[in-house]
């Protein structure tokens, strides 16, 4: 089922935890990497369930055509969303607490940019790269499709729509969670990064 997208509120109703870790997904609205204008969110429980959570960002930034013909995401439909700088205030305190998954480093790349575009303090967040963990669990993929989530996503019986952020970050995290089975490793172990200092959250 497709994500739903949050409006603004001043008390949004993010996913109630513990989580063993969250993928995350931004899309942008044009070629600056600052110009977050979605915020996906796939939270993992302990016994695997995923809890999905997705909010519209407003850029206040120019949407190209090619980003809105990716994505679908108009200026018109993020005029009532909040700016990153107010869905940062409630997004950040939730996500230092978790470690955190992307496909590829566009994401985290992507928050830095909107953080330092807005004069915000540099996010010091615990990242792990998935595309790297089915690189470990798929090596046959590559030269042979490679680990992108379109190519993932028939190979793996993915199914959801790309370029959604709350369904990409589904997909990163389900792409994790196989490779978990695949590997017989725990996501610890297949994490391939260190964990910075943050709360250790009892499952």
């Amino acid at each position: 089922m497709r994500a739903r997208t949050a409006p603004f509120t001043d008390s949004p109703a993010l996913p109630v935890g513990p989580f063993r870790f969250i993928a995350l997904d931004v899309e942008t609205s044009c070629r600056d990497s600052a110009s977050i204008c979605q915020i996906g969110l796939a939270c993992v429980r302990p016994d695997n369930r995923i809890v999905h959570f997705a909010t519209y960002i407003n850029p206040e930034q120019r949407f190209d055509a090619f980003n809105t013909d990716l994505h679908g995401i108009s200026a018109a439909a993020v005029t009532a969303a909040p700016t990153f700088p107010e869905a940062w205030e409630w997004l950040f305190p939730f996500l230092e607490l978790h470690h955190l998954v992307q496909h590829s480093s566009f994401d985290s790349k992507a928050i830095a940019a909107a953080c330092r575009a807005y004069r915000l303090s540099n996010p010091d967040l615990s990242w792990s790269d998935s595309v790297k963990i089915a690189r470990a669990a798929w090596p046959e993929f590559k030269g042979n499709g490679g680990h992108g989530l379109a190519h993932l996503k028939k190979r793996l019986g993915l199914v959801f729509q790309h370029h959604d952020a709350g369904e990409d970050a589904r997909a990163a995290a389900e792409v994790v969670l196989q490779a978990e089975t695949r590997l017989d490793q725990s996501f610890d172990q297949i994490s391939q990064t260190t964990r910075k200092a943050q709360l250790r959250l009892r499952f």
